[in-house]
């Protein structure tokens, strides 16, 4: 299958596939799920494989275990261990790698149990939905350490939030919970830990069962819209229906609805 992610390319990262959706996992339990260098790598090379895999709808991005989705990066300690040289190499790898998660064509899920701190809710936020577990918390830390989110946070931060409520939360450093985080429109529902995993499976599988050019095709008219305007969002809208309408996953979800049956997109 051309394009296809790798599974086992690093115990960092995880990777799995069930139908059309990728799963991966966080899996530095020991460090609180932080993102290594590593896993860094191996996140934006997958991510830009999938940018063109058509066989992909969904894909969730998760943390090991229900305690922490991902402490981020870098912390004061961990800087110590690196020069200021590797300190900016690192932040630029970050950020192409969550650019090119932010990018991809498909719907990507976050799904947060625990502690989301750092680089690790700078990912969340590169994300397009976002569901909690009830233990879920996330903060911006990185004012108290001398410096500010670097891997894209303040912009994606002020787009879901405001550019007020942005600010205070970098500028305090304060930790809100997942109840905070569903009122102020971070995260699109909150479950308990022991369902999160089951309720974010539900979430891709109801996507998964769409059509995947009408996914990415609202994908990307909402993105052109936040970063473009209106005119760029219409400009786009018509031309993607325009060649939807000729597109076999539109005749074959008429003929399912019309035969009372699932329909089998295949993305053409």
């Amino acid at each position: 299958m051309p394009n296809e992610p790798s599974a086992g390319t690093s115990g960092d990262l995880l990777f799995e596939r069930s139908g059309r959706i990728v799963t991966f996992t966080i899996n530095t339990p020991a460090e609180q799920n932080r993102i290594t260098p590593e896993a860094l790598v191996i996140l934006e090379q997958q991510a830009n494989l999938l940018a063109g895999d058509t066989n992909t709808s969904v894909i969730i991005l998760r943390g090991a275990g229900e305690d922490c989705f991902s402490t981020g990066i870098l912390n004061p300690a961990l800087r110590a261990q690196f020069s200021k040289g590797d300190v900016v190499d690192l932040v630029r790898l970050a950020n192409r790698a969550f650019d090119a998660i932010d990018a991809l064509p498909q719907i990507v899920i976050a799904s947060l149990s625990g502690v989301a701190r750092a680089g690790g809710a700078e990912l969340a936020l590169a994300c397009d939905i976002r569901l909690a577990a009830a233990n879920a918390t996330m903060s911006f830390p990185e004012a108290a350490w001398g410096g500010f989110p670097g891997a894209g946070g303040p912009a994606r931060l002020s787009a879901l939030v405001g550019r007020g409520r942005a600010l205070e939360l970098i500028g305090t450093c304060r930790q809100i919970d997942a109840s905070e985080m569903e009122r102020i429109g971070l995260v699109q529902g909150v479950h308990s830990p022991e369902t999160l995993a089951t309720a974010t499976q539900v979430l891709a599988e109801r996507i998964a069962a769409s059509g995947p050019l009408a996914t990415s095709g609202a994908k990307r008219i909402i993105t052109a819209r936040l970063g473009q305007g209106a005119l760029a969002a219409s400009a786009l809208s018509q031309a993607l229906r325009y060649a939807l309408e000729w597109s076999e996953d539109v005749d074959e979800g008429i003929a399912a609805h019309r035969e009372g049956r699932s329909p089998r997109f295949t993305g053409r």
